[in-house]
Parts: C-alpha cells; sequence; structure tokens
C-alpha cells in the first residue's frame, strides 16, 4: 500500500523544502536543548478518497462509509530554533459517515520505529470498531523521517538483500566480524549522506511533533493509539506534554525501565517463547503439523540445508535464494501474529521441498521489501530512530561473548539480538536518549500487555504501569504482538476508555 501512496503525495507535498536544504539553513542549535514554544499552522487537507479507495477494495471492512483526506503540515526541523526550517508530516485523515456526538481526533502510531502512522490509519480503519469511528476522526501520520515524512534513506538495496541474507546467527569470530562489517558499512554510509542531520530523527522531538498535530487538528487535548514503538512515543509525549492527555492507550509495551542489553535479552527470550507456541499448536493440529511431530528440530534441520544449499523460489522473476538469514526472519514474521503460523508452517515445509516463496513472502513482508523489489525505508528509520535515542554503547568483546552466551540460552535468536546491540555502538549522530517517564499529573493512561507477545514481552507492559503516576494495566491472555482490537474483553474496555474516558479496573485480565 505504501508505494500507492506515493502518488498520492503530489496532492500535498508540492514546493517543500529538502530536508538536506533545511539543515544547512539551520545548523547551529543541538536537538537535545530545551525547546522553544512554535505555534502551529493549519493542515492544508485535500481529499484523496479516489485514491485510497481502491486499494482497499475488497478487504473486510472496505464497505464502510469512509472519507479520506490527506494532508501535511510542517514542523520545526530543530525546536530550539521554531521559526527556522521545517520539514513535512504527511497525514491521513479518515471520518465515517454518519459521525454523531464527535469527540475529536484519533491519533495512531503503529509501531517500528519505522511504520507508517498513514497507512496504519487506513488499515484501521476497516478494523476499529464502527463506535469508535462514530466519535472520532482516525488521523495516521508518518513520523519525521519515516514514510512519506521526509523519508531518510541511506541503505542501499542491495545492502538491504545482504544484511536479511547473513548469517543470524553468528557466533564464531569470521561470521562475528562479517556481521560487524555490515553494521559499519550501514553507519558510515548514512553518516555519509546525512551528516550531524541523523539526530533529527528522535523520538523527543516527535513527540513535540505530535503536540503541533494536536493543536492543528484543534483538539484540546490529545487522544492517542500507539502499539509496540507507540507506546514509547506515547509516553515521551505524555511527559513532555502531561495536561494535554484526554486518553493514551499504549498496546504491546516496549520496556521503560529495560537497558539496550537487558531489551535485546528479552527479545530473544520472547522470540523464543512465540516459537514454542507455534510449535505446540501445530502439533496439536487434527489434520496433522506440516513441519511433522517437532517442528524445532525442523527448523535447525531447515537452517543448515539453507546454509549448505541456498533455496530457490517458484515465484516469477524471483532471483533470491533462502539463506539461513532468510529462514529466521520469516520465522519472526509469523510470530507477531499468530493468524500467520498456518502459513509459516507451510512455508517451512514447502522450502524443505525446495521452493522457498512462502519464506520471501513473510520475510518481506518484516524487512518493508516492496513486490516491485524496492524496499520501503523501514530499516532506515528503524535504526536512526532507535540510536538517535540512546547513548548506550557496547563494544566487539562484550558482544562477541555475549553471541556465544545467548546461542545456548536462546538457539533460534540469541546471537542475533545480542549482535544487534553493536548498532548503535558505531552510529554516528547526536544522540537524544528518551527520558524517565512517569508522566505526573495526566489523565489515566491505559497499558494492555499480552502473555503471548512474543515481540514485547508483558513485563514492559507491567512496567510502564508502574512507572506512569496515572497508568492502568490492563492484561489479555493470547498470542501474538499486540491486543487491541483482538478480543470482546480487550475491545469493549478500550471502546469505554476512549469514548466515556472511564479506564477499567487496574489488573483487568481477559481470557484468550
Amino acid at each position: 500500500m505504501l508505494a500507492a501512496l506515493l502518488t498520492v503525495t503530489a496532492l500535498v507535498l508540492s514546493g517543500c523544502t529538502s530536508f538536506a536544504d533545511g539543515l544547512a539553513q539551520d545548523s547551529s542549535a543541538a536537538a537535545g536543548s530545551t525547546p522553544a514554544e512554535p505555534k502551529a499552522k493549519p493542515i492544508r487537507w485535500s481529499d484523496c478518497s479516489s485514491q485510497i479507495q481502491p486499494l482497499i477494495a475488497g478487504q473486510p471492512g472496505s464497505d464502510r462509509n469512509l472519507k479520506f483526506e490527506c494532508g501535511r503540515m510542517e514542523v520545526p526541523i530543530r525546536y530550539t530554533e521554531p521559526a527556522g526550517a521545517t520539514l513535512p508530516l504527511f497525514l491521513v485523515r479518515i471520518v465515517m459517515a454518519g459521525q454523531e456526538n464527535r469527540i475529536g481526533s484519533l491519533v495512531i502510531n503503529p509501531g517500528g520505529p519505522g511504520g507508517s502512522g498513514a497507512e496504519a490509519a487506513i488499515g484501521l480503519a476497516l478494523t476499529l470498531p464502527e463506535d469508535v469511528l462514530r466519535r472520532f476522526d482516525l488521523v495516521g501520520f508518518d513520523p519525521r523521517g519515516v514514510g512519506l515524512s521526509t523519508p531518510i534513506e541511506c541503505i542501499p538495496k542491495d545492502l538491504k538483500e545482504r544484511i536479511v541474507a547473513s548469517e543470524p546467527r553468528p557466533t564464531t569470530d569470521a561470521q562475528l566480524d562479517e556481521a560487524f562489517a555490515l553494521t559499519q558499512e550501514v553507519a558510515k554510509g548514512c553518516a555519509k549522506q546525512y551528516g550531524d542531520a541523523l539526530g533529527a530523527f528522535n523520538t523527543v522531538d516527535t513527540a513535540r511533533d505530535m503536540d503541533m498535530l494536536r493543536q492543528a487538528l484543534g483538539d484540546q487535548k490529545l487522544t492517542y493509539l500507539g502499539y509496540s514503538y507507540g507506546t514509547t512515543l506515547g509516553s515521551t509525549y505524555a511527559e513532555l506534554f502531561p495536561a494535554k492527555v484526554r486518553a493514551l492507550v499504549l498496546d504491546a509495551v516496549v520496556d521503560p525501565d529495560a537497558t539496550e542489553k537487558s531489551d535485546a535479552e528479552a527479545s530473544a527470550a520472547g522470540f523464543e517463547s512465540g516459537f514454542d507456541a507455534f510449535a505446540q499448536n501445530c502439533v496439536g493440529l487434527i489434520a496433522g503439523c506440516p513441519v511433522g511431530a517437532n517442528p524445532r528440530q525442523f527448523v535447525q534441520d531447515l537452517l543448515a540445508q539453507a546454509a549448505q544449499t541456498p533455496i530457490p523460489s517458484t515465484a516469477p522473476g524471483e532471483t533470491r535464494q533462502a539463506t539461513p538469514g532468510v529462514v529466521v526472519t520469516a520465522v519472526q514474521a509469523a510470530l507477531y501474529d499468530a493468524g500467520s503460523w498456518p502459513q509459516l508452517a507451510q512455508a517451512l515445509a514447502a522450502a524443505q521441498k525446495g521452493d522457498s516463496k512462502g519464506l520471501f513472502s513473510l520475510a518481506d513482508s518484516l524487512s518493508g521489501r516492496l513486490k516491485d523489489g524496492s524496499y520501503s525505508n523501514l530499516i532506515d528509520a528503524n535504526i536512526a530512530i532507535n540510536c538517535a535515542d540512546t547513548d548506550e554503547r557496547y563494544d566487539e568483546k562484550q558482544i562477541r561473548d555475549l553471541a556465544v552466551q545467548w546461542n545456548q540460552k536462546y538457539p533460534l535468536f540469541g546471537a542475533g539480538s545480542a549482535v544487534s546491540l553493536y548498532t548503535c555502538t558505531v552510529w554516528k549522530a547526536h544522540r537524544t536518549p528518551i527520558p524517565k517517564r512517569d508522566a505526573a499529573g495526566a489523565a489515566p493512561i491505559l497499558v494492555v500487555g499480552n502473555t503471548g507477545d512474543p515481540v514485547t514481552p508483558l513485563p514492559g507492559a507491567e512496567d510502564m504501569a508502574k512507572d506512569l503516576k496515572s497508568g492502568v494495566l490492563m492484561i489479555w491472555q493470547g498470542q501474538g504482538h499486540t491486543s487491541y482490537p483482538k478480543t470482546d474483553c480487550v475491545t469493549q474496555a478500550v471502546d469505554q476508555y476512549l469514548i466515556d474516558l472511564t479506564a477499567p479496573m487496574d489488573g483487568l485480565t481477559c481470557p484468550a
């Protein structure tokens, strides 16, 4: 969908000053300095229903009577210079016909970092309860550096292909040397292309952008739905602007108390648990599991097979062959959503027989590879924002030791998680670390966690709810990444909170 949305931008993004040009006009201030109070300007909206409706035709929910508007707003590149150079944010607003007793706007962030809020809003307009859409305009924005908002693009396609295909469990010196070299190549290329501009792509300034958006939408306070990394963005907003919080839903929470190291280990452990849940489900199928009675051993054998001879694909025009890196990326992609488990089982079975078509379909969905062979800027933005947000660094010796240790504890995902710690160690950009967040003075904030979330395990939600002075925790005993609106118990509680500002009882647990 994102590729098709590129054609829509001509409606709203003509005549923009480039980010590089703007930065050259305003290079004196540091992104982490005390911000000024800029004033939001009106959003320029255009009806883009005729461009978006064909993209969603035939999907469940596409028969809803929805109007789509595309727009842009300008935000300061640096908030220390509110009258200085700006960059444009791309927006989509969706309004369902028949709204009554409108409350305001519900602003969306789907996570990543690097996920397109505009695209997410279009998808959620088809799936969110109609009770919510009758009371709110749904507004998605691509954060600075993401999607269609001056996207940061500094990792060439061939390098992304090599990253995905690279050894997913590097433990030997040679494998780790190769992993470090790839990471250094990314960091050097982005620094060469953007220089000091890389530091502008950070969560603190994106939260300030979100308050500019709130003002421009005419809302006195913010109503927000954030998933995964979107919980980091939402809680940062609440810390900076507690008096401007109306209702925030933080679903699938990134642990605010974790170090980069503990977060990486939790990720490895979460994916291992997620794989075990997939395996248990698969072997319990009445029709039989396509990968046999021991899915974990099946994947281990498939990794060895792909390492010996990369697996070709029967997809028309496909020249790539599946390496172990592609296998693991495909597995990770499917673990985000239990609805993808049957697809994963079939793709693994087909790959064992010599066809990696299904594996590439899954892997491409996670890496941002589009049907035409190009990539979105998901990987570029993800690295840039994550690294601008932290000042932690880990040297090669630490990472080599962790790769070996975690490979023993988490045999599918441990070594790769350890090596991910090197990414921001060599990143060359100004850092604006995310602040501690208690959001003192904010209205109640609903924090939603999932006992079977392999991406953001439940302790993250528990920590967030505990840290926030007004945090209210709700738990779903389900599988996959995120919880709303997947089950009636969660959906009813979130809807009531968004509409009536009635939070559920702290600690409410919803069954699977």
